[in-house]
């Protein structure tokens, strides 16, 4: 296993072997941290042009970003749903490396809550544009290692960076090919500006989705992604409950609307509400699993990606 710590985009990976590059981060491109780029072996060369993305989730806050870093090239290169996907469909796997600051108050970087989207000034303002400029920087990267990739890509994610997947594709959805997310809290940003006629703000929903973000909902967009949420039935972990990750109004609206009951309850109300808006999303809920992900997890999860790029493909 190669690592290239440079400005450019280092050598080009030997055919065959795997690498992490790591790119450093780029004020003048629109991203202020660095990110990863792990290109799994190709020993059959490479099938797919797609790009995968796992925002980065170090579990944690920490002001020390080599904290967050370290997690993140754990993340990328050793052990996770989206290095098990890169690896098994053979394409190349992006991870930001987002700081989660301990002296910055109740702001969930790695799940974008409403605090980290409202951020106006410094290097972490608007986090998913500096996802965007990432993979913009890194199609380039790649095609220069002869292997270019799609404008849309492929996002996953799991526990906080389930929940950034899922809101960054709602906020891009011209941008994502297919997403998938698991470990959610049984909650998910719907895709309804209000519910029992209660209005629904992000991250809840997308009643002010246009005023926070500066352009409008893009629906025709977002209901033609694939999409895959899961949830293990025994999942104990409640992010909901907690002060960083939702404030008393949203935790009030959720488990008033919702359900307070994370499992089935809650997750069952919420299936219903995505169903009801004829999003393409397929749901499933696991036996015998917590708060986290097994084989036959990460195999599923790969065989969606798979089954969305093959049919992508077909004439």
């Amino acid at each position: 296993m190669a690592s290239a710590m440079a400005a450019d985009p280092g050598p080009t990976p030997t055919p065959g072997k795997a690498e992490l590059i790591e790119i450093p981060a780029s004020p003048d491109k629109g991203f202020h941290f660095p990110y990863l780029l792990f290109l799994p072996d190709s020993p059959e060369g490479n099938k797919y042009d797609y790009l995968l993305v796992e925002p980065n989730n170090t579990g944690r806050v920490s002001d020390d970003f080599e904290v967050h870093r370290a997690a993140a090239i754990a993340l990328a290169r050793d052990s996770s749903v989206g290095n098990f996907v890169a690896k098994a469909l053979r394409i190349p796997l992006l991870v930001p490396i987002f700081p989660r600051p301990s002296s910055t108050k109740d702001v969930y970087t790695h799940s974008i809550d409403r605090d980290t989207i409202l951020i106006s000034s410094g290097p972490l303002k608007r986090l998913d544009l500096q996802l965007l400029a990432m993979i913009a920087d890194a199609r380039p990267r790649l095609e220069a290692m002869k292997r270019p990739v799609r404008s849309r890509v492929l996002l996953n994610g799991f526990s906080a960076s389930g929940l950034f997947a899922n809101r960054f594709t709602l906020l891009h959805p011209e941008a994502v090919a297919a997403a998938a997310y698991g470990g959610i809290n049984g909650f998910i940003t719907l895709p309804v500006g209000e519910l029992k006629s209660r209005p629904l703000s992000f991250p809840v929903g997308i009643a002010d989705l246009e005023k926070i973000t500066g352009h409008p909902f893009d629906r025709p967009a977002y209901q033609a992604i694939p999409q895959f949420g899961y949830m293990g039935a025994e999942e104990a972990n409640d992010a909901v409950i907690y002060p960083d990750a939702y404030s008393d109004e949203e935790r009030t609206l959720i488990f008033e609307l919702l359900g307070r009951k994370m499992m089935p309850d809650r997750w069952e109300a919420v299936q219903a509400v995505y169903q009801s808006e004829k999003v393409p999303i397929q749901f499933k809920t696991y036996a015998g699993i917590g708060h986290g992900t097994d084989g036959r997890i990460n195999k599923e999860v790969a065989e969606f990606f798979r089954g969305v790029i093959e049919k992508a493909s077909t004439p």
